[in-house]
């Protein structure tokens, strides 16, 4: 699919014949799974080939990160899927030249999305390729700003189910709480992975793009991009936050389990030995032997039955008493 951005372009994706006779207007080429033919009329606008699929999912800096015949190409990681439950990232390429953008891309995240919807309405915003790059790339960082603030939530939560003390003493069924527990621990640790995944190669791509010749002759666009070349990096150490936390309530979910099961077990333990005593008792009066005089005698039966819950009320009230039950 191809969609054109400038002054006077159809708002709906165009063929490739009617996309020829618009370029002389069209500032963004946006290729969203190309074509053969899409491809061949972005590589004649930008003068040379652009990245295939496989080229761009490499994940070396040389091959992500270039400057050829005055044209830069840029790859980096951007995180999609989080609305649908499915957080991933995929590699989307933009290619700036003197008088396009060209973005090639295989995933529709959401930024896209939104730019797009703006880019429409606002012309202003899609009067040069520079613009719209810095624009573009403000939106996604933007994105991943508000997903790693939902991350921080979302940690926040999950850290009062494990601490709170009265959601433990409320709890019934202990082993589909911590299962539940530890699917939203994993669902957060796959966001955050990606989301910094993300995050790292979008400050690659703005510290290559800021050293560029282009930008450094872009005074005005120059001063956004060490704008978001900070808010990358603050994001960054952000989610190397996030995730020393997520780490640390994932060893304190496991730490909790391994209390619950020691309190079982505890509990199992002080059984045995509150039934021990009566079942000496029942064992030796169980005995056949001839010779055993309680065997004649009439309150023999009341005699051994209060005998053996007297030996099981003490070892009981001893538990109480120390805090084992």
């Amino acid at each position: 699919m191809l969609r054109l951005f400038g002054p006077g372009c159809p708002h709906s994706p165009v063929d490739v014949h009617e996309a020829s006779l618009r370029l002389d207007s069209t500032v963004w080429l946006d290729l969203f799974e190309p074509t053969r033919d899409e491809e061949a009329l972005a590589e004649k606008v930008i003068g040379t080939n652009i990245p295939t699929r496989q080229e761009m999912q490499e994940i070396e800096p040389s091959s992500r990160l270039y400057e050829r015949d005055g044209v830069a190409f840029m790859t980096m990681s951007v995180l999609y899927g989080v609305d649908q439950g499915r957080p991933s990232t995929d590699p989307i390429s933009f290619i700036l030249t003197e008088k396009h953008l060209v973005t090639v891309r295989y995933a529709d995240p959401r930024p896209f999305v939104a730019f797009a919807q703006h880019a429409q309405a606002e012309e202003q915003l899609t009067r040069d390729p520079v613009t719209v790059l810095i624009r573009l790339l403000d939106a996604i960082v933007d994105r991943e700003a508000d997903e790693l603030e939902n991350a921080g939530r979302e940690l926040e939560a999950i850290s009062n189910h494990i601490f709170e003390r009265r959601a433990r003493s409320e709890r019934r069924d202990p082993e589909l709480h911590y299962e539940a527990l530890m699917l939203r621990i994993g669902k957060v640790q796959r966001l955050l992975s990606r989301a910094r995944e993300s995050s790292v190669s979008g400050s690659r791509m703005l510290g290559f793009l800021g050293a560029t010749e282009r930008m450094r002759e872009e005074e005005g666009h120059s001063r956004h991009l060490m704008s978001l070349i900070a808010d990358a990096r603050a994001l960054d150490d952000h989610s190397d936050f996030l995730a020393e936390n997520l780490n640390f309530l994932l060893d304190a979910s496991l730490g909790m389990i391994s209390l619950e099961q020691n309190f079982v077990m505890k509990v199992f333990s002080v059984v045995a030995v509150v039934l021990m005593p009566p079942t000496l008792i029942a064992g030796v009066y169980g005995m056949n032997f001839k010779h055993m005089p309680e065997l004649q005698w009439l309150a023999g039966y009341p005699w051994a039955i209060g005998l053996m819950l007297a030996s099981a009320i003490g070892p009981y009230w001893f538990a109480r008493r120390r805090g084992w039950l």
